[in-house]
């Protein structure tokens, strides 16, 4: 059995509003417990971190100052989803590729090390009262940001059903995680030719027809996104898609992360970092 975490044993966040948790983000200096591969791509690093960063909800985030991999500076942080925060034991833990030069220097992180974060920032995920059932569809590293929703919809008694992309199944991470909630995990890859879209709009067509489906999110893929848009507003199923961008200052003020979103029929400009990270799936024109 996977151990709960901190924000899956508050059932008092089930069903509150979203809000910008800038003012109780901090910086904290944190110590690595472990930073141990997965698999050949991706790594978990466990942080013994203070009480005032074990604060965080599903779908917000940390900005993390990396380690340079190659002596040159690594001049901004880096934005990183929450994968699990357990407070009992002052721990976070963070899922990630190893991909740019941040990734890489972050991969270097060893055991015993000391490590900086700032946060937590932006809005997160929230559950409605009525909903019973939820379904998660994440893509490659989109399944770590689906991981900490999934805890908290479970600890409130709520269905989740767990559709994991990925190109292989060693990439099909967390699927261990979602089945010690008690989720109906599906994995659908590109190997074998499930991941093709038509294949998982059957399969979600198939979740509403079963009445299994009250709400939607997503996270890794911007056809997978499209895909939950157009079933979402077909059948009349709202959803949420924490978005990922390019950030700097990670709390409003320098306007690096814009993206465009569509609210009630215009194109506007959103900030992911501080009008998100999650936002409402209807709005969001691409992932």
């Amino acid at each position: 059995m996977i151990e709960s975490p901190f924000f899956a044993s508050q059932p008092d966040r089930v069903g509150e509003a979203p809000h910008h948790a800038h003012l109780q983000a901090a910086e904290c200096e944190c110590v690595v417990v472990s930073n141990d591969w997965v698999n050949e791509e991706y790594k978990l690093m466990v942080l013994d971190a203070p009480p005032k960063a074990l604060g965080v909800r599903p779908g917000q985030f940390f900005q993390l100052r990396c380690p340079s991999p190659d002596g040159a500076e690594v001049w901004t942080r880096r934005p990183m989803s929450i994968y699990a925060a357990y407070p009992e034991q002052g721990r976070l833990d963070f899922l990630y590729k190893v991909a740019g030069r941040g990734t890489q220097g972050l991969a270097t992180a060893k055991a015993g090390g000391t490590f900086n974060i700032a946060g937590p920032f932006g809005r997160g995920f929230w559950l409605e009262p009525a909903w019973k059932n939820i379904v998660v569809l994440g893509r490659g590293v989109g399944l770590a940001t689906m991981a900490p929703i999934s805890q908290l919809a479970a600890a409130g008694g709520v269905g989740v059903t767990a559709i994991l992309s990925a190109r292989s199944p060693s990439l099909a991470m967390s699927a261990e995680l979602f089945e010690g909630i008690g989720a109906q995990v599906i994995p659908v890859l590109d190997t074998d030719g499930t991941s093709d879209v038509g294949n998982v709009e059957r399969l979600i067509e198939g979740l509403i027809a079963d009445g299994r489906a009250d709400a939607f999110f997503t996270c890794g893929s911007s056809r997978l996104l499209a895909l939950m848009k157009r079933l979402g507003k077909a059948h009349g199923i709202p959803g949420q898609v924490a978005m990922e961008q390019i950030m700097a200052c990670g709390y409003g003020a320098c306007y690096i992360c814009v993206k465009t979103f569509e609210v009630n029929g215009e194109r506007v400009l959103k900030r992911v970092c501080l009008d998100g990270p999650v936002f409402d799936m209807q709005e969001a024109v691409g992932w």
